[in-house]
């Protein structure tokens, strides 16, 4: 005669808790995690703010925010990796992971280097990726050269034989921070550039800031793994020779970017505000910064509530 089975209920209870474990894994699997990526795909738009502030305080207030991404800028603040490798840690929620069932942060870093052109980008790029950034924003790219070398600055070489071996990527491999941070064991597979990999996690932002950069637009977003073109407005209306972005010229050369990007189908981003997010929405811009630092200011929540009501989001 079989014994019966003691304690059943909490054998039950057990197997159910297992069972739901191994649904929300599969399930998380299918999760980008990167959330831009994610809307990208999804033909949507995403919200972010520059962040000039380390502040393990001003990491916990960005990740709740209710942002999609930020974009901690290393350009006019101190390249300090130490510091970013913290402010990244401190972003960490561990109960929107829990809740959520995924990986993917509510809130997306990326951080804006200071080097231009060729100068100082491997090195900086390996630094700011491999303490786990999502992606790197390179300033005032002006040709396809450079942008082919902020590519090749973000990718691992690549297997041979593989499709999209070029362009041959240069960054070296101890990304030990990042696959801690990520939470993942695949980190080499993932970290790639989204397009060129569908698969890849990482964004190369490119930014357009001189008239150099507006004139050679074609050849710079037909670079393989061009993620992203960043129209920087007051470094190109002051590279232009004028005192406001608002001039008809600044505009007329923004708009020639962002024809080019909707022709190619790159997500094209822009700075804006209150007074300006649900227009650039409106134009095609899909990657939109709507304020400045230190969580949301009454303006940069103004901005991303208009924003978000533009698009249903």
């Amino acid at each position: 005669m079989t014994k019966p089975i003691k304690h059943s209920a909490s054998v039950m209870l057990a197997l159910l808790l297992a069972f739901h474990s191994l649904v929300a894994l599969a399930q998380g699997s299918a999760v980008r995690l990167n959330k831009a990526i994610e809307l990208f795909e999804n033909d949507e738009p995403a919200f972010g703010l520059l962040s000039f502030d380390y502040s393990l305080n001003n990491a916990r207030s960005l990740s709740r925010s209710g942002l999609d991404f930020i974009i901690v800028d290393m350009e006019h603040a101190p390249f300090d990796v130490e510091r970013i490798r913290q402010f990244l840690l401190g972003m960490t929620d561990k109960r929107a992971i829990l809740e959520k069932g995924s990986l993917q942060p509510n809130v997306v870093p990326f951080v804006r280097i200071p080097a231009i052109g060729s100068e100082d980008v491997l090195s900086q790029v390996k630094q700011a990726l491999d303490v786990g950034a999502y992606g790197v924003m390179f300033p005032s790219i002006n040709n396809a050269a450079e942008a082919e070398m902020a590519v090749r600055a973000s990718r691992y070489p690549q297997l041979n034989g593989a499709d999209d071996y070029e362009p041959e990527g240069l960054r070296g491999r101890n990304p030990s921070n990042a696959v801690w941070y990520w939470g993942i064991r695949d980190y080499h597979a993932k970290a790639d550039l989204w397009p060129l990999d569908p698969n890849g996690e990482l964004l190369a932002i490119i930014q357009i800031e001189t008239p150099e950069g507006v004139a050679n637009i074609e050849e710079i977003i037909s670079v393989p793994g061009t993620g992203v073109i960043f129209i920087g407005p007051s470094d190109l209306s002051t590279s232009m020779g004028y005192a406001s972005s608002s001039e008809p010229a600044v505009e007329a050369a923004i708009q020639t970017v962002l024809a080019a990007c909707l022709d190619h189908d790159v997500p094209c981003a822009i700075t804006t505000n209150s007074r300006t997010v649900e227009q650039r929405i409106e134009q095609g811009f899909r990657f939109v910064t709507v304020g400045l630092d230190g969580g949301l200011s009454r303006g940069a929540q103004e901005a991303l509530e208009r924003g978000r009501a533009a698009t249903g989001r």
